[in-house]
């Protein structure tokens, strides 16, 4: 099987990419700049297309040198309060505009699967509550214009691909931390995690606004996730981890790796971890995903800290491990 990922130069999309060939199956990535690290551990195969998706038509000629099998629309510009006042058109015309270019020239091109990476933060304010938020009952009210746009894209991609007749499901996100993460000038904020990880890599203290209890996923667990999610009952899925744990208890584990590391909850006037909202995310719900496909999620905060804190991301944890 061929399968093209855009924004493969991505935190996702690499993951993404890796794991398919390991699988021994074929990947072409797209996007304006390769990675630093392509896909070479497996048997299947990677190349990487040059093309800015911000202009229409961006895939056709790829689409139709190639026989893909299968699309990932995963190309997205995670914006944060200063990308919304200085570029909103760059937002809107990558998370929106692109993606409807994307699901057209699938459906010229005859492409059999189309797999949207949406996001979690559709959810917006209603995700302040206490309870599980649920595909098809959780109010949709997002509030920044990177989580406006991925509902708009969202929705975008499945109405076109109703209209067109397309195979597509649309997979919300967990907020997603672990290998392959690295600031590549599209994520504004990087995961909280991973923020902690790089200030104990460069001997600096941590101070967290509160204790920052979510459901962080694991990357390995959203590339399971997101590869089981084709061809099923319905058009939307949560991926997501399925557990939560607070960061507190992940400063913990990164204590034990580096000696000299100290943290603190100092609240947020004196914060240096940025954990996006003013308040903790409700749980996304896994309930559909565990019945229509055979993921479970296996990485808890003991089995991350296993994979996570060694070498080589002890010294360089922004760097992709093959």
């Amino acid at each position: 099987m061929t399968t093209l990922i855009t924004g493969v130069s991505g935190f996702v999309g690499g993951a993404l990419a890796a794991a398919l060939v390991a699988r021994s199956e074929d990947v072409i990535g797209v996007d304006r700049a390769p990675s630093p690290a392509d896909p070479r551990e497996g048997h299947g195969t990677y190349r990487f297309q040059a093309a800015d998706l911000r202009q229409n038509g961006a895939l056709d000629p790829i689409l139709a040198e190639a026989r893909v099998d299968r699309l990932i629309i995963g190309a997205a510009i995670t914006a944060d309060a200063a990308r919304e006042r200085s570029d909103p058109v760059g937002v809107i015309t990558v998370n929106v505009a692109a993606v409807a270019d994307a699901v057209r020239s699938a459906a010229r091109h005859n492409v059999g699967r189309v797999l949207y990476l949406g996001s979690g933060a559709v959810y917006g304010d209603s995700a302040a509550g206490a309870g599980a938020l649920v595909e098809d009952e959780t109010p949709l009210r997002p509030r920044s214009l990177y989580a406006i746009t991925k509902q708009a894209g969202e929705a975008t991609a499945l109405r076109l691909a109703d209209t067109f007749g397309l195979d597509l499901v649309a997979a919300r996100l967990g907020t997603c931390f672990g290998p392959y993460e690295r600031d590549t000038g599209m994520r504004d904020t990087l995961s909280a995690p991973y923020q902690i990880l790089r200030l104990a890599a460069s001997g600096e203290p941590v101070r967290l606004p509160r204790p920052g209890r979510r459901d962080w996923l694991y990357i390995r667990d959203a590339v399971s996730g997101l590869l089981d999610a084709e061809r099923l009952n319905h058009p939307v899925y949560n991926v997501a981890a399925g557990h939560e744990w607070p960061l507190t208890e992940w400063c913990a584990h990164v204590a034990s790796a580096y000696s000299d590391f100290r943290w603190s909850v100092s609240g947020p006037e004196t914060a240096n971890v940025n954990l996006y909202d003013a308040f903790d995310r409700a749980p996304m719900s896994v309930a559909r995903i565990t019945a229509d496909t055979t993921y479970r999620p296996a990485f808890d905060l003991a089995a991350v800290a296993r994979d996570f804190l060694q070498e080589p991301f002890l010294q360089e944890p922004w760097s992709a491990r093959q």
